[in-house]
This record gives C-alpha cells, sequence and structure tokens, in this order.
C-alpha cells in the first residue's frame, strides 16, 4: 500500500514487517517517529513551557503581590524566546519533511504542536496581560485572547482541508500571527489599541489574504529575524542599556510587518484582476 504524505506530497511504501530476534513485531511504521516528527515535538514542548514560564514568572508573583518586576521581565522575555524557539523548530520541521521521508503522524503533529505554541502560548500571554497591567481590563482580555486562541483554531483546521496553490498560505500564518500578537503586548500601547491590534491579527489569520511561505531567502531573513528577536528579548530581560529602546524597536517592526504584507498582497490581487480584464477585453475587440 502506497502512503501519501499530506505535507511533503512524497509517497512511500511501507517494508513488510519482520520479526527481531526475540520474536515480537516491529512496531508499525505508522508508530515511527521521522526525525521530523522530532522537531515537531520540540515545537509543542516549547510552547508548553511558555505557558509554564507566563504562569509561574508573571501571573503567580502578581497574585502574591510580589514587586520583583525583574523577575517578571525575565519571565516574560523567556515566554517570548520559547514561542520564538517554537517558530525555529515549525520552520525546520518543515524543510526537514522535504527533504527526508515524514511519518504518516506528521501533518497531525504539526497541526497539535502548532495549536499550543501559537495558539495556547500566545492566548494565555493575552490573558495574563489582562490581569496583571494596571489599564487592562480582565474580562474583555478574556474575551481578545479566545479570539486568538479560536482564530488559530479555525486557520489549522482550514489548512487541513484546503488545498492552495504551490508557495502560499491563506491567513497569516499562526507562528507570524503570535509572535504579532506578542509584539502588540510588549510594546505597552494604551488598552483599546492594543485589543484592537490583537483582534485585527486575528481576524488576519483567518482571513483569505495569501502570505508567501517561507523557502529559501525567505526561510532565511525568518531565522535571521528570529535570532535578532531573540537577542532584543535578553537585553531587555537584563536591563541592557537601550534594551527598552531596542525590544520596542523590534516589536514595532513586527507590527509594521504583520500590517505591511497583506496591503501589498490585496495591491497584488487588485493588479492581477485589473491585468486579466485587460486581457478579457482585447481577446474581444475585432
Amino acid at each position: 500500500m502506497t502512503v501519501i504524505d499530506r505535507d511533503t506530497k512524497a509517497g512511500w511504501v511501507p517494508e513488510a514487517e519482520e520479526n527481531d530476534e526475540d520474536g515480537t513485531q516491529d512496531m508499525p511504521l505508522s508508530m515511527r517517529l521521522s526525525i521530523a516528527d522530532t522537531l515537531t515535538l520540540g515545537n509543542a514542548t516549547c510552547g508548553f513551557m511558555a505557558v509554564y514560564f507566563t504562569t509561574t514568572g508573571i501571573l503567580i508573583p502578581h497574585l502574591t503581590g510580589s514587586d520583583e518586576s525583574g523577575m517578571a521581565r525575565h519571565s516574560a522575555a523567556t515566554a517570548v524566546i520559547l514561542m520564538l524557539m517554537a517558530a525555529v523548530f515549525d520552520l525546520f520541521d518543515g524543510l526537514v519533511a522535504r527533504k527526508l521521508r515524514s511519518s504518516p503522524m506528521g501533518a497531525e503533529l504539526d497541526n497539535l504542536s502548532d495549536l499550543i505554541s501559537f495558539g495556547l502560548a500566545p492566548a494565555y500571554f493575552v490573558l495574563v496581560y489582562g490581569m496583571v497591567a494596571d489599564d487592562a481590563h480582565q474580562r474583555v482580555s478574556a474575551l481578545a485572547a479566545i479570539v486568538v486562541l479560536l482564530a488559530v483554531v479555525l486557520r489549522l483546521a482550514r489548512f487541513s482541508c484546503v488545498t492552495l496553490k504551490d508557495g502560499m498560505f491563506q491567513g497569516m500564518p499562526s507562528p507570524f500571527g503570535a509572535l504579532t500578537v506578542v509584539s502588540i503586548v510588549l510594546l505597552e500601547l494604551p488598552f483599546v489599541p492594543t485589543l484592537l491590534a490583537i483582534v485585527g491579527v486575528a481576524w488576519l489569520m483567518v482571513s483569505r489574504v495569501e502570505y508567501p511561505k517561507p523557502r529559501g531567502v525567505l526561510a532565511v531573513a525568518m531565522l535571521s529575524w528570529i535570532v535578532a528577536a531573540m537577542g532584543l528579548l535578553v537585553a531587555w530581560a537584563f536591563d541592557a542599556p537601550g534594551g527598552q529602546l531596542l525590544l520596542q524597536t523590534g516589536c514595532a517592526l513586527q507590527v509594521v510587518l504583520g500590517a505591511v504584507i497583506p496591503l501589498f498582497a490585496t495591491a497584488r490581487r487588485v493588479n492581477t484582476f485589473r491585468g486579466n480584464r485587460r486581457e478579457a477585453r482585447a481577446a474581444q475587440l475585432p
């Protein structure tokens, strides 16, 4: 029987089961983890640990009345760095899956891990922000967190069901959306603009705006940006000179990219539509 991997589109034929030296059967191929699957599990682990550091370093000190702002800053930086590491794992598991054979569980593992790292973790970050920020409203922030989580759920479900043209995503990719949401929170804007921007990112994730897949030069650029963002977070966490300004500059750039890419995509679609209309009119002329 030939199995087609949904992510890599590569076919492979399961080998006949053989008995080992003890007479027991080998593990079924459907239960064997590939290298790409291991990277995907690293993605899920980073997402879970981001939730852990957000809870132990930000939420619990706030609830217990601790005034250790440095600990909260370190924990927030650690949580965001873990989300960035999850994005790195997510980038490389796709690259490895295209180069090597992926297991039948690959697509399902990828969606489940993305839900943890880019759905639950950023949504929980927004929820905690609503509980600890001075000008935030807890219930409204909880609603915004739910919107982010459901947007990622819907986006991942649609990704599993809809076939798109090669090299493009429909809607803002969940790693990019998660990092944009977290950047909005770290900018420390007034509550209402923060809330509106978060909801806007959630809408972009379920929209039909096309985003290019990170391959080739774009993948290198994305990896370089993630490494730079980690450096900014470390500088901010250890209160380096200008660390706060550098972090806010990086967060602002992330938000600007999130807003500009849809504009370019929309302009390209409009130009394509107009070009098709001109060709159709030219073809109708005698």
